[in-house]
């Protein structure tokens, strides 16, 4: 039997209606599956490649910080160099190809900001410092003061970088003076010294101390001669991935970045 037009028409018209819903997506599903957010489409992904030039103090946190980050964004790859603050500022500021840095102090960071090559940097983590000897404690090491013996060899950070002022700013706040035997580059420097047995002691961070494991024993300085400093993180001007260079400093900055933090001996902010 014919069917009359007008049901014929209403028909198709219920048909079409019902094939556009299935076949074309809404601005807020097409948008996910482009991998944005609705109402960003240029939003890009977190993915790429950034360097990020962190303190030498910051090896263990950072590797685990940075393998932990690419496992949750699969497309992200992270360089690390490690060193000490000023060296590092250096490079910076000299035009180095960086998109992250990570201080460990804020004065160094404040040169960065300075130049230009950084803007609001926010302090993620705080170290106190800690005197380690290597385990079988020979020259029998067993407070501050006794660093200032003549027989005991010291090895201390280089005065121009964070772990040398803050050795500086203990023995003076304890009224020592303290002859080193060799000034290093920066604190794992300072470190290898002290486990390879070729000092007696040295004033290093505490968070380098609990990293070497049963390789030194370490000693802590009371607290009220104990000097304190502050790591700040910034995503630097000159960022070829900005985008991504963000993602890890939120990150470092997060929860799950504290944590990795805390346990490695590092103290909130």
């Amino acid at each position: 039997m014919r069917r009359p037009v007008l049901a014929t028409l209403i028909a198709a018209a219920a048909a079409s209606a019902l094939l556009a819903g299935c076949g074309a997506p809404a601005a807020g599903d097409a948008a996910s599956a482009a991998g944005t957010e609705p109402g960003s489409a240029t939003t890009p992904a977190v993915a790429g490649e950034i360097t990020v030039l962190a303190a030498a103090s910051l090896t263990e946190a950072f590797t685990t910080l940075g393998r932990q980050f690419e496992a949750a964004h699969p497309g992200a790859s992270i360089t690390f160099s490690f060193g000490p603050s000023s060296g590092l500022a250096t490079q910076i500021t000299e035009g180095a190809p960086v998109d992250v840095f990570a201080s460990a102090s804020t004065a160094t960071m404040d040169d960065v900001v300075a130049a230009g090559a950084a803007a609001a940097p926010a302090v993620f983590a705080d170290n106190v410092m800690e005197i380690a000897v290597p385990a079988s404690n020979p020259a029998g090491v067993t407070a501050l003061a006794d660093l200032a013996r003549p027989e005991v060899k010291v090895a201390l950070c280089q005065p121009a970088v964070p772990c040398g002022a803050g050795a500086a700013s203990v023995l003076a706040a304890a009224g020592l003076t303290v002859t080193p035997v060799t000034l290093e580059a920066d604190v794992k420097a300072t470190l290898t010294k002290v486990v390879l047995g070729e000092v007696d002691a040295g004033v290093v961070y505490a968070t380098d101390v609990l990293a070497a494991g049963d390789t030194v024993t370490g000693i802590e300085i009371p607290a009220d001669v104990n000097a304190a400093t502050s790591y700040p993180i910034a995503s630097l001007a000159a960022s070829k991935n900005p985008h991504l260079a963000k993602a890890f400093v939120d990150y470092v900055l997060s929860g799950d970045g504290a944590s990795v933090l805390t346990a490695a001996g590092f103290r909130r902010p």
